[in-house]
């Protein structure tokens, strides 16, 4: 049985090109901790885990080319277990089998304001290292959100040339975003978000028919409304909801200015809907 476990391993590595091995340590407790971990880490022919729950370390064998450790051990820290870079969400981690909750040696995910109070108090030299960080996270995104509000602009206008083009520089812009620069509890949120807001990004920049833009954009906005949640903005952000939109399920937007602009009829209900929420 251990021959042909063995044998699985060595098969399933050879599948991974331009290979990179690092050796990560990875707290669980069991065999279906062992389960929960690989699976949450490992991709076909991309990624393998290899976690041993005696020594709690894992053997992370990768495609260089295609992802990297700290997307691997993000994943897994999704999936409720702490590791050396990344916690995992008290909630998911409060969710595991009783026989899967290890002893965490930090309680709780470090946000972005209470690493600045443990800089202040621990060393204070450090302060400057920390909002350095927190700035080129705001820059990054911003650049991610400016480009959806101007697409939001072009969809409120029906002008479908202008949406295609900026959704191309909003695709470019989400491709830049360096997930090492952003904080813990951003970070869970792109991690969730990533995939959709390319989709659909992608999408809409291949076409210039303003309908299915309109339909792509439903989505989008909903996954965007989940990053500027976390992330925050320069400037208040209003939500904002039209009941008749999207076959009449409702849709929503968000937007700059709290006076309602209605992207998905534009002229033909500018007006239609209200700000259901203000994000500071």
């Amino acid at each position: 049985m251990a021959i042909a476990l063995l044998l699985s391993v060595t098969a399933a590595t050879a599948q991974i090109k331009n290979t990179k091995t690092e050796t990560v340590k990875i707290f669980g407790n069991c065999g279906m901790c062992e389960t929960n971990i690989e699976k949450a880490g490992s991709l076909n022919k991309v990624a393998m885990v290899d976690w041993n729950k005696d020594s709690k370390m894992a053997t992370i064998t990768y495609d260089a080319k295609k992802t990297n450790s700290d997307e691997i051990l993000k994943r897994i820290a999704l999936a409720g277990y702490d590791n050396e870079k990344f916690l995992a969400p008290v909630d998911v981690y409060d969710n595991l089998h009783g026989c899967c909750q290890y002893d965490r040696e930090a309680k709780l995910a470090v946000t972005t304001e209470e690493s600045k109070t443990e800089m202040n108090h621990d060393n204070h030299s450090n302060h400057t290292e920390v909002a350095t960080l927190d700035k080129q996270e705001v820059n990054q995104l911003k650049t991610v959100f400016d480009n959806y509000f101007l697409l939001k602009d072009a969809l409120v206008k029906s002008d479908g040339v202008s949406a295609s083009a900026v959704s191309k520089d909003m695709l470019v812009s989400l491709n830049d975003v360096k997930m090492n620069e952003l904080s813990m509890d951003v970070h869970m949120v792109w991690m969730k978000v990533m995939k959709d807001l390319k989709t659909e990004s992608n999408i809409i920049s291949e076409t210039q028919d303003v309908k299915k833009q309109r339909s792509s954009f439903t989505t989008l906005s909903k996954n965007m409304y989940e990053l500027i949640k976390a992330a925050k903005y320069e400037s208040p952000v209003y939500y904002q909801f039209c009941p008749m939109a999207n076959g009449g399920k409702g849709a929503n937007w968000l937007s700059k200015e709290n006076a309602v602009k209605n992207p998905y009829y534009g002229s033909q209900m500018m007006t239609c809907g209200k700000t259901v929420e203000t994000i500071k």
